[in-house]
């Protein structure tokens, strides 16, 4: 690590005790500051995540925010999840105490050269790709961010040789003041977020900043063929580089070839990592099949584009799965595409209504209580050669605690189910 003396007897408050929460609190400690964490919540999967620090001399409070987490501090570190109107957020502004982001944290730490990934959709699937064609280089990499570990939580792993391949969200970056990547990789920009942000400018702020801080000893790597983040260059003070799909490449591999272009790495060696590469877990997922019917997980789609992109990339007949918390998104976008691909629908969770006014004059839609229901009902209304696809168009957060979470029930229903089936076939 750098900088290690950074943090030396600050007092610090992490907001949250999520995954990177826990870590971030973790790395805090041992660098001798004076840590606190305030988590709202209180169930037994964050008394086990508290377990965690019990040895590392930390103040936790569980169930609420109080003031005395907050007053006095010298910094406070925030997790994805809190938003502005969080009253930890409301207290630290009013005591004029510093907010920043466990990417931040991370990014004062870090040894490693940061290729920082962002956009509406693809940046899980980009960000592994990335640290595979670094890995087929030869080189030691991170993969960090929401698919996995942490960005602090391997900080101690890494030497000033290695590369860290980072997934952001624009929460992420609402509180970054120093984050600096090597490279910064923007892949587009659709509706998201609206149940955060006012508008679609406001999102888009977020998501520039990923470049604010960068120079010209730096590269931003944008999609040429996204209106919106096209012009983004105008008045970018570094090295700006496009991407652009093409008839063999989609998007996601092109904005990976060209991020591998500015580290030297050989197209060649790209195309072979991307011919290998099964796709990650939960989205577009192959799951199953029973009577010529396939099963795809596609959990991580919380927006209408992540489900556009679906339906575009399956060439059967759909049985649609989708519902959750509302982002604010506009449903009309997807209209044509249901129209032509999709079967019918089956819908659950929160959105159910606002999913309903919008598509049920057009589609069969069924609603259902739970995703295992879901599955039944989407199996008794499927054919042979159709494909059951749950690609929510929402948030997992009104049933689940993440979209991981939500795959695995949606798996596991599945796998029940052609057991059954088979079992009845014998």
């Amino acid at each position: 690590m750098r900088n290690t003396d950074y943090f030396k007897d600050k007092k610090v408050t992490v907001v949250g005790l999520g995954r990177s929460g826990v870590s971030c609190a973790k790395v805090l400690s041992d660098l001798g500051a004076q840590v606190s964490v305030t988590e709202a919540q209180d169930n037994n999967l964050v008394r086990l995540q508290a377990l965690e620090l019990k040895s590392k001399n930390t103040k936790i409070e569980l169930g609420r925010h109080s003031q005395e987490f907050i007053r006095g501090r010298d910094l406070i570190v925030v997790s994805p999840g809190v938003t502005d109107e969080a009253l930890p957020m409301i207290w630290a502004k009013g005591f004029k105490i510093p907010i920043i982001s466990e990417i931040e944290v991370g990014w004062i730490l870090c040894p490693a050269t940061i290729i920082a990934v962002t956009g509406t959709n693809g940046k899980t699937t980009v960000t592994t790709l990335i640290g595979k064609i670094l890995e087929a280089q030869k080189k030691k990499v991170f993969v960090c961010g929401n698919i996995g570990n942490s960005f602090c939580g391997e900080l101690d792993k890494m030497g000033i040789s290695d590369f860290v391949s980072l997934e952001v969200s624009s929460f992420q970056l609402e509180t970054i003041e120093m984050f600096k990547p090597d490279i910064s990789v923007m892949l587009n920009f659709g509706l998201n977020h609206l149940d955060r942000y006012k508008d679609m400018q406001e999102y888009l702020k977020a998501k520039k900043r990923i470049f604010m801080n960068q120079d010209e000893s730096d590269y931003l790597v944008l999609n040429s063929q996204d209106p919106v983040l096209r012009d983004l260059a105008q008045g970018a003070k570094v090295n700006v580089v496009y991407f652009s799909g093409t008839q063999s490449l989609n998007p996601n591999q092109a904005a990976v070839l060209t991020m591998g272009s500015i580290l030297g790495i050989e197209k060649e060696l790209c195309l072979e990592v991307f011919s290998k590469f099964k796709g990650v877990e939960h989205r577009l997922e192959h799951v199953a099949e029973s009577g010529n019917i396939e099963f795809i997980n596609d959990s991580k789609s919380t927006n209408v584009d992540s489900t556009i992109w679906a339906l575009k990339n399956i060439r059967k007949p759909v049985i649609l799965i989708a519902g959750g918390r509302d982002k604010g998104s506009d449903y009309s976008i997807i209209l044509d595409l249901i129209r032509r691909n999709v079967k019918a629908m089956i819908i659950l969770g929160e959105a159910r209504e606002k999913m309903k006014d919008t598509l049920g004059g057009f589609i069969p839609i069924d609603e259902v209580p739970t995703l295992k229901e879901a599955v039944k009902a989407a199996f008794y209304k499927a054919a042979s050669g159709d494909c059951i696809l749950l690609s929510p168009m929402c948030s997992s957060f009104d049933m689940f605690s993440n979209f991981e979470e939500r795959g695995m029930v949606f798996k596991k229903a599945v796998y029940d189910l052609v057991k059954n089936q088979s079992h009845h076939g014998t």
